[in-house]
């Protein structure tokens, strides 16, 4: 599947947008041969198992101007990356405690010039700034994300109304839901997208 899929459920991108969706393959097919951030299979399938997984959250939520998001975990650069492209007058902090995957991060955000995105290679829970949002696809149990956010960590949110984790989870999350034990809404990317990939894909959203 290459990019087009990406236009098809986001018509509404500019030329400019989609021409940064396209180059997506090419860099990561270049970084991943000399950093494996993406396992050989999925690169096949970047356009859905990454790409569009990652913007499974601008169909739960559009990021307003201005609005900071945290992405626990990234990575090569996912969800943060592809919402960065769709998103451009917010601000993405990427962070991962692998240096070589935040290597990638930069010098793909270098390469599309995407200058509302920042990086970083620490722990999720050293990490001191502040952030309106916390995005993360499968980087750690829903109740750890949140004590990195309550307990262990220096983050801190704004009072903004609707500020909260928004995590991309897949599978069985009944026990780890239990365990959350917070107030959170689950939502079925299926709801959004047809194939058959985000059939138990869904985004958890835990208010803080």
């Amino acid at each position: 599947m290459n990019s087009s899929i990406i236009k098809h459920y986001f018509p509404e991108i500019s030329k400019k947008q989609e021409d940064k969706f396209v180059q997506l393959q090419d860099l990561y097919e270049f970084w991943n041969k000399k950093i494996n951030v993406i396992s050989r299979k999925d690169i096949q399938e970047l356009y859905i198992r990454h790409v569009l997984h990652s913007l499974a959250i601008a169909k739960f939520i559009q990021f307003k101007p201005k609005t900071r998001i945290i992405d626990f975990g990234t990575g090569g650069g996912f969800p943060g990356i592809p919402l960065a492209l769709l998103f451009p007058s917010s601000n993405f902090h990427l962070v991962d405690s692998i240096a070589k995957k935040i290597k990638v991060v930069k010098e793909v955000s270098t390469e599309l010039e995407l200058a509302n995105v920042t990086s970083e290679s620490d722990r999720a829970e050293k990490v001191v700034s502040e952030f309106d949002y916390i995005v993360s696809r499968a980087v750690a149990p829903a109740r750890k994300i949140w004590e990195w956010t309550h307990h262990n960590s220096k983050i801190s949110l704004s009072s903004g109304k609707n500020r909260g984790i928004i995590a991309l989870k897949g599978g069985d999350l009944r026990l780890e839901m239990k365990n959350l034990n917070k107030p959170h809404e689950e939502i079925n990317i299926k709801d959004y997208f047809e194939e058959p990939f985000f059939e138990r894909k869904k985004i958890i959203y835990i208010p803080l």
